[in-house]
């Protein structure tokens, strides 16, 4: 099956909802971004202000026009907030391969298992769904909480691209990369499930 940008994909089971980004999003999502500027420190894009969050929307709304991204908003059903942003990127319907990745969440439900619901629904679309052989995953180097939370739902350490990407504040950074495979998938979905 082919990636479609067209199409308007919707995940959602019992924890959680994952809705294309729009800017309908921009009130509930607000708070999550203006609350600590901190929570991008490690991302090209800063979202701290109101200004900043639209500019980051209008820009994945433009991404997915462009078939390059599709963003989505989190929606925490179990505490019935919005709580933040994922997404599709680097995706490539030739060679059955995506990068999950341009996640940002709320930092009161850091350690929770929100992520690890958001990823669930995420690589289940990708294997499942699309039956795409490869998800990445691209994260700071310094990240550690990413790096872990990555290695914490399975994703295998492949790297670092150095220098790799360019920070909003002009800042070189080494991207740490990890990836699950299709074959991978299928033995560790049923610890997604407990």
């Amino acid at each position: 099956m082919q990636f479609n940008f067209d199409t308007d994909i919707i995940l959602e089971n019992k924890f959680v909802l994952l809705k294309p980004l729009g800017l309908d999003d921009l009130t509930p999502l607000l708070p999550v971004a203006t609350a600590d500027p901190t929570l991008l420190q490690y991302s090209p894009k800063p979202i701290y202000t109101a200004e900043l969050l639209t500019t980051y929307i209008q820009q994945t709304i433009a991404l997915r026009k462009s078939q390059e991204r599709y963003s989505f908003s989190i929606y925490y059903k179990t505490e019935g907030c919005y709580a933040g942003s994922t997404a599709f990127l680097n995706i490539s319907n030739a060679d059955e391969r995506l990068e999950i990745g341009a996640t940002w969440i709320d930092k009161k439900f850091h350690g929770s298992n929100l992520n690890r619901h958001c990823k669930f629904l995420l690589l289940e679309y990708a294997f499942d769904m699309l039956q795409f052989n490869r998800v990445a995953f691209t994260t700071d180097e310094r990240n550690l909480r990413s790096r872990k939370a990555i290695e914490k739902i399975g994703g295998r350490y492949e790297g670092i691209l150095r220098e790799h990407i360019i920070l909003y504040d002009g800042f070189r950074r080494n991207s740490a990369c990890y990836s699950i495979l299709k074959n991978e998938w299928h033995s560790m979905k049923p610890s997604f499930l407990n």
